[in-house]
């Protein structure tokens, strides 16, 4: 027993996992009498005493980017914040055994179990994607198997925050993850997307049907030498029982080129559901922590006894917009106020309440309108949400385009923030065509702002990387470094980023 207090609420308990970077805790929530799950991060540890601050907002805001998702497989964030030098983040306890025990426990693993996992998961990547989240380190010590069979994913938040701008975050430029579930243009620190997620599918699905990951090697870099130039063997030759279209699958899903894996996760479900058991297909399933369980009995309680009686139901999700919503000016004040107190998303829904009533008071071009919707697109931006996001900066940079020319500086902005959505949504060719087009007029605000193409040039090289192209990537990056030192000086975090980049690029591709 631990006995601490963490921001005067949750009583640790006891370690039930550890790493160089935090542990988690067992704990109790004394304001609402439950056990729930405490995550401890040192940010010094994460960042190596540099770009703390940074870490810290992009904490914050990818922990509410992750409590947007509403999904049974992804487990619950109750609560977030900084306590002493810790961050600490408040998860829903999820009782049952990690993944990798439960294959450890049960080898050679059934294959209808290997699909039924990878269904599961599959349901919990097409919410999370359609946020749009990446998870970047999907793998078995981070999936939970629940008594009922139902599996529930860990550290989106996390692993969100981790990830980003690694080569920012770390000092060896290495990226932050599992080299063994590492996609390729992952761990090449190229920029990712959901089909990234979906090659950590494939590298857990070859795990389970074979008991083995595709890559292994006794060094990172080795590892990451097999992801990028080898074939994984086929999964019939070692388990002839396994079906045909599903091996076929984990090939697909473990193709080096992201382009060449299934579109999304809800095609790669489609996929799995025609070898799910059907219901019924058992009279009982096996026991506890049968992953099946859920698709031949489906919503049938567990244990297998009828459901208490009077249980309550949820209730609806109110709207975002209500009869009393407030008036323009009240809805400002508001905004500017959730605003100053970090409640971003509360803010999204009243700008976009607001919207339709102010619209039709002052119309769609009046300039009440256009700073209404510059703050709700900045503040979605904010939020994380860029799919709602991209059509009003698009809308923004037409309107502006219309009134003063195309390349004028403002419509040149609001296109870049929308290529930054594309890019975000995982849309690499888009995103890197835009940019590209972009990049020559913002060159000719070199001399009062040279940090911005910069910028472009730097996203470009991640997006070459992503795309598999390392070599345009590496001449990309290799120009915007002599350009860097020479606008940032060589010490400046910048210029060191390029230059991990490099380094660890031309290691991969001696």
């Amino acid at each position: 027993m631990n006995g601490r207090l963490v921001a005067g609420r949750y009583e640790l308990a006891t370690v039930i996992g550890q790493g160089g970077m935090g542990q988690v805790w067992t704990a109790y929530d004394r304001r609402l009498d439950r056990r729930v799950a405490v995550k401890l991060l040192r940010p010094d540890r994460v960042a190596g005493g540099e770009n703390v601050d940074e870490l810290r907002r992009r904490f914050d805001r990818e922990c509410r980017v992750t409590a947007q998702v509403d999904h049974p497989g992804l487990v619950t964030v109750h609560d977030a914040g900084n306590d002493a030098d810790e961050l600490y983040l408040v998860m829903q306890y999820v009782e049952g055994a990690d993944l990798a025990d439960h294959l450890a426990e049960h080898d050679p693993y059934p294959w209808p179990w290997a699909a039924a996992v990878a269904a599961q998961l599959c349901a919990v990547l097409s919410a999370v994607h359609a946020v749009p989240i990446v998870h970047r380190d999907l793998k078995p010590r981070n999936v939970m198997v629940r008594p009922d069979g139902t599996l529930t994913v860990l550290d989106l938040g996390v692993a969100s925050v981790l990830d980003t701008d690694t080569t920012r975050l770390t000092h060896t430029g290495t990226p932050i993850g599992t080299p063994a579930y590492m996609a390729p243009e992952q761990a090449m620190g190229g920029a990712v997307g959901p089909r990234t997620d979906l090659y950590a599918l494939g590298v857990l699905l070859h795990e389970l049907l074979s008991g083995n990951v595709p890559f292994a090697g006794s060094t990172a870099l080795g590892v990451l030498h097999r992801h990028l130039y080898e074939a994984p063997m086929p999964l019939r030759q070692v388990r002839p029982e396994v079906p045909e279209p599903l091996e076929s699958l984990v090939l697909r899903l473990l193709a080096k080129d992201p382009q060449h894996r299934p579109a999304d996760a809800q095609q790669t479900y489609r996929e799995l559901a025609a070898l799910l058991p059907a219901p019924g297909a058992y009279q009982r399933v096996s026991g506890p922590m049968d992953p099946t369980r859920p698709f031949v009995r489906p919503h049938a309680p567990w244990p297998d006894r009828p459901a208490a009686p009077g249980a309550a139901q949820p209730t609806p999700a109110p709207g975002a917009a209500s009869s009393g919503a407030p008036g323009i000016a009240e809805a400002v004040d508001e905004v500017k106020r959730l605003l100053d107190a970090g409640r971003i998303t509360q803010a999204v829904d009243i700008l976009g309440g607001v919207l339709p009533a102010a619209a039709e008071k002052h119309g769609e071009h009046s300039p009440v309108i256009r700073m209404l919707r510059k703050q709700y697109a900045a503040t979605l931006m904010e939020d994380g949400q860029y799919r709602r996001a991209l059509p009003e900066l698009r809308r923004l940079a037409d309107e502006h385009a219309a009134e003063s020319g195309p390349v004028g500086r403002p419509a040149l902005q609001y296109r870049y923030e929308a290529a930054q959505c594309l890019e975000q949504l995982g849309e690499a060719a888009a995103a890197l065509a835009e940019y590209r087009v972009l990049l020559p007029y913002f060159e000719q605000y070199r001399a009062t702002d040279p940090a911005l193409p910069l910028d472009i040039r730097r996203r470009m090289g991640h997006l070459l990387l992503s795309t598999g192209d390392r070599a345009s990537a590496h001449d990309v990056l290799s120009r915007l470094l002599y350009d860097a030192d020479r606008v940032y000086g060589p010490h400046h975090p910048f210029p060191q980023e390029l230059r991990r980049t490099l380094s660890w690029l031309g290691q991969v591709q001696r």
